[in-house]
């Protein structure tokens, strides 16, 4: 049985991984059954953390960032939001 088609650049992951940052991966089927109550317990997602723990990119959305920052960045918020809106419209 296979896991899937990953469909994005990234494979969320629980625990940790050592080595590098950039460190090649290999999934494979577990070779023993999981049947422990964390293991089957069905998981329920209500949000998903996109800020970076590195540094970088600490608003979750351009809103975000133009309401802390304010002037240059809260235009260019607000002009990518119209951009939004007239390509829903279309």
């Amino acid at each position: 049985s296979h896991y899937g088609e990953v469909n994005e650049d990234w494979v969320m992951m629980k625990g940790t991984v050592m080595g590098c940052r950039k460190r090649l991966i290999t999934l494979r089927k577990s070779l023993l059954p999981q049947v422990s109550r964390k293991a089957t317990e069905k998981v329920e997602l209500k949000f998903i953390d996109t800020a970076s723990k590195m540094g970088h990119g600490r608003f979750q959305t351009s809103e975000e960032k133009a309401k802390f920052y304010g002037g240059a960045t809260a235009k260019k918020a607000r002009k990518e939001a119209k951009g939004a809106e007239k390509e829903a419209e279309e």
